[in-house]
């Protein structure tokens, strides 16, 4: 290993992991505060860098900070990285979990460093609890790997951190030769050499992460309405135009719905615009859970919204407009308002988007015109 010795691997480790604290703590003043998580990430590189000084420093200060505090230290780290990629997915947290778990593995150290002294003990006990971490951890990364496409790689890092790991217990098992944490053998000094390898890889694996959560997030301002979330006007009507190119090639109808809030002035002037904005939420909401998954709402401008229903024919997307229709009207929402809605579904000849816009505005006006809280059809 280059001449050095497992003492000094350790410690180059250690300055490894507070260098990758550092480049992530720069990393995060530059994030929103939407990207969750990746403070916890350099927390637990910053106690990584202690658990290697404290291991490092074995035979030259008291075993209860090397053998008992170092070790759960380097566990409590693996558990904060875990932690960050919990908070990082918006998932349900562990971390009170595995903190108990590692004060448990605290008194198993000590008992077996100051009462009945066993290094093969201690590092079986730590192996094993360190590949349910990052077991723990390979896994979430590997279920949001559609969220993410790089989870799949810091999924395969921390995989592969898991594998030496499970080595390690069955060598150990199978040859009771090691001596201590210094122990020169290979299987020892492979697994210390890994772990700073593997932590570089796992924090370009996290930047990588968060660089396409940033990403996505611009991606998503650029895209949609910054109040209500629904699609912006530009992106709306890219959606569109590529759903109806794909309806007339495979001769499939759709239809466009244009829905207007009934008096929304009214509303503004009576209430303020703070209320007339969680009417605007609240609409968006409900219709949103009337919708299948592929279809699409987006704001036209002010009070006006518009969907796009892929492969639904006249009769459904009526259907799908009185459910709207009748939802906002008896929602019992304060203030109460309610909605007026044209559509127009696609004709054998082929139209362009903005004929169908237009045929749907149509459809509104007559709605608006006919009394309001009404459907009409174009």
């Amino acid at each position: 290993m280059l001449g050095l010795d497992p003492r000094s691997i350790i410690l180059m480790s250690g300055v490894m992991s507070l260098l990758m604290a550092g480049m992530l703590a720069v990393m995060r003043r530059g994030y929103p505060q939407s990207v969750k998580g990746m403070s916890a990430w350099a927390l637990s590189f910053v106690i990584a860098f202690v658990a290697t000084l404290l291991i490092g420093s074995y035979d030259r200060i008291p075993h209860l900070l090397t053998t008992v505090l170092g070790n759960c230290t380097m566990l409590y780290s693996a558990t904060l990285s875990l932690y960050g990629s919990q908070r990082f997915y918006g998932q349900l947290t562990q971390h009170r979990y595995w903190a108990l778990v590692v004060l448990g593995c605290g008194m198993v150290f000590a008992w077996f460093t100051f009462m009945q002294p066993s290094y093969l003990v201690r590092i079986q006990v730590f192996s094993l609890v360190m590949i349910g971490i990052q077991a723990s951890h390979a896994v979430l990364l590997y279920r949001c790997r559609t969220q993410n496409r790089f989870a799949v790689i810091a999924a395969g890092v921390i995989g592969v951190q898991v594998v030496i790991l499970v080595i390690r217990v069955i060598t150990l098992a199978v040859n009771h030769a090691a001596q201590g944490v210094f122990d020169p053998s290979p299987m020892q000094v492979v697994h210390i050499a890994a772990y700073g390898f593997m932590a570089l890889l796992l924090t370009v694996s996290l930047v990588l992460m968060a660089s396409e959560r940033m990403r996505a997030e611009f991606e998503h301002v650029a895209t949609h309405d910054h109040l209500t979330g629904a699609l912006s006007r530009g992106a709306f009507i890219q959606e569109c135009e590529q759903e109806l190119e794909r309806c007339q090639r495979h001769g499939r109808v759709m239809t466009l719905v244009m829905m207007d809030l009934d008096h929304f002035k009214q509303i503004n002037d009576t209430h303020g615009h703070l209320v007339g904005d969680r009417v605007l939420i609240d609409f968006v909401q409900q219709v949103s859970d009337q919708l299948r998954k592929p279809d699409r709402i987006g704001r036209f401008g002010g009070e006006e919204f518009v969907l796009v229903l892929p492969e639904t024919p006249h009769d459904e997307a009526i259907q799908v407009a009185e459910r709207i229709r009748h939802s906002i009207a008896t929602n019992g929402s304060d203030p109460s308002y309610t909605v007026s809605i044209g559509l127009a579904t696609t004709r054998l000849e082929l139209e362009s988007v903005d004929q169908l816009v237009a045929r749907a505005d149509a459809a509104l006006y007559r709605a608006k015109a006919a009394g309001r809280n009404r459907i009409d059809a174009g």
